[in-house]
């Protein structure tokens, strides 16, 4: 699944990624569709930080597909990243279990994160303030 470059999105959007090894790779290039009034060190947090959580989502989850949605503010950058995988609680020790650095990522570049379960779903979500 190859996202569409040539469309700018105004306040966000919303992706549905193929739970394969390129999902990470279609996710970035479609954040370039994003308002251009974001700025580029917010922009690389936001493409760090997705990375991350949606090559979790594809490594530890094991997901067919993965959602991204973002959706820009004035006064911040809402992404969620959304899978059918079995989750964790952040409280629980649990997320200490994954290698990597996505989850230490978002804990320090993030103003907030966390994650939500709803029915088979598990949700990561992260803010990023601008300006």
């Amino acid at each position: 699944m190859s996202p569409d470059t040539d469309r700018r999105v105004e306040d966000g959007m919303t992706l549905r990624l193929q739970g394969n090894p390129d999902a990470a790779a279609h996710a970035r290039q479609a954040l370039a569709r994003l308002r251009p009034d974001i700025d580029s060190p917010l922009m690389e947090t936001l493409r760090l930080l997705v990375t991350e959580l949606v090559t979790n989502s594809v490594t530890h989850a094991r997901a067919d597909s993965v959602i991204l949605k973002v959706l820009v503010a004035n006064k911040a950058v809402w992404t969620e990243v959304t899978d059918e995988g079995p989750g964790f609680d952040p409280g629980d020790g649990q997320a200490e279990e994954y290698p990597g650095w996505g989850l230490f990522l978002v804990e320090r570049l993030a103003n907030r994160w966390g994650v939500n379960h709803e029915g088979r779903s598990t949700k990561v979500w992260f803010e990023l303030l601008r300006g």
